[in-house]
């Protein structure tokens, strides 16, 4: 399993995504700062990650938080879980995560006698590491569930990365995928490079070649040439915040994917888990986009390749209706439109 992050020794350890795939390197962050700092700059990204990141880094914060008084530990530790919350604005399981951390501080906060902040800092350690535990066995439920829908021998179209970097360490549509090989079925994957940050030319490429399962690397602009030409089966990916009528945010380019897939009677699925769900958005249209620096159009690794002066428009993000979207696949199931019940129901089933 790809140890996209740890807790060790009282610091959290990153794999840097921004490194892959030249080089395979750790960030040890010592420092809250640290961990903040690279959930912004996508050092750790993708909304499962992000969200167990933002808890280790709350549960780092907090062993340097002052203990002079209860009401004094208690604002730092609202502080802490302020910054996080302004890091990424459109993932869905960051903002799930602060108020698991601040329900598990709370509690420990009523169980702990006056002056015992030790206590209230380990449990917060605890939960931080409970999340990322859990992520992982949430995601292989995902797979189990989703490969009932991947026929032996698909060509399965994938845009960004929604994988063991994207999570704790296994994947929500990459789950699927490395379900659907373990159950014994042919995979072959096509990999959309994902620009402006190429997250599946530098990261779904190189975390298919680590599991040994075929992919096949194209630019954004030739999915639909290859769906013409017979060449897909279906389309799936990931989520960083699903609306309650099924309308899903994902990385820029995936509403194109689910028109062409529509335009060409190819199912196009969506895999995450129930944390990115959010019940009190009723559709996509209040789902915040987050818009990226215009560096990141503007240069390749550093390499500039547009001229200087020119305007950018940077959206992260776009929202597929889910209109479009042929199933999503969580955890507790699998959900079909009409999603405002389907996905109600989710939440009701054990999981």
């Amino acid at each position: 399993m790809i140890p996209t992050l740890s807790w060790r020794n009282n610091s959290v350890v990153l794999l840097d995504q921004q490194a892959l795939p030249v080089e395979e390197r750790v960030l040890v962050c010592t420092r809250y700062q640290e961990v903040l700092t690279a959930i912004k700059d996508l050092t750790v990204r993708g909304a499962p990650a992000i969200g167990v990141a933002a808890a280790m880094g709350i549960a780092l914060g907090s062993l340097s938080l002052p203990a002079d008084s209860p009401e004094g530990f208690r604002k730092g530790f609202d502080a802490l879980c302020d910054q996080f919350a302004a890091a990424r604005p459109t993932a869905k399981n960051l903002f799930w995560a602060i108020e698991r951390m601040k329900g598990c501080f709370a509690g420990a906060m009523a169980d702990a006698m006056t002056g015992e902040t030790e206590k209230v800092r380990q449990a917060l350690v605890d939960e931080a590491l409970r999340m990322a535990e859990e992520d992982v066995a949430i995601n292989r439920r995902i797979g189990r569930n989703g490969q009932i829908l991947i026929p032996d021998g698909a060509r399965i179209l994938t845009h960004c990365n929604a994988g063991a970097l994207a999570t704790a360490g296994y994947g929500t549509a990459l789950g699927v995928i490395r379900a659907a090989r373990d159950a014994g079925k042919t995979i072959q994957v096509f990999a959309d490079e994902t620009r402006p940050v190429l997250q599946g030319a530098r990261l779904t490429a190189w975390e298919l070649q680590q599991e040994n399962i075929p992919v096949t690397l194209i630019t954004d602009n030739m999915a639909g040439f290859l769906m013409k030409q017979g060449l897909v089966d279906c389309v799936l990916v990931g989520a960083d915040r699903i609306a309650a009528n099924g309308d899903t945010a994902n990385k820029i380019g995936t509403y194109s994917l689910a028109v062409l897939a529509d335009a060409h009677s190819i199912p196009f699925y969506v895999a995450a888990p129930l944390s990115t769900i959010d019940r009190q958005l009723s559709s996509g249209a209040d789902i915040p986009i987050e818009e990226r620096p215009d560096e990141e159009v503007l240069a390749i690794r550093g390499v500039r390749i547009a001229p200087v002066g020119v305007g950018v428009y940077n959206p992260a993000f776009d929202v597929t209706p889910g209109g479009y979207i042929e199933a999503i696949i969580s955890e507790a199931g699998v959900a079909r439109f009409p999603y405002e019940s389907s996905l109600e129901k989710l939440f009701l089933e054990p999981s």
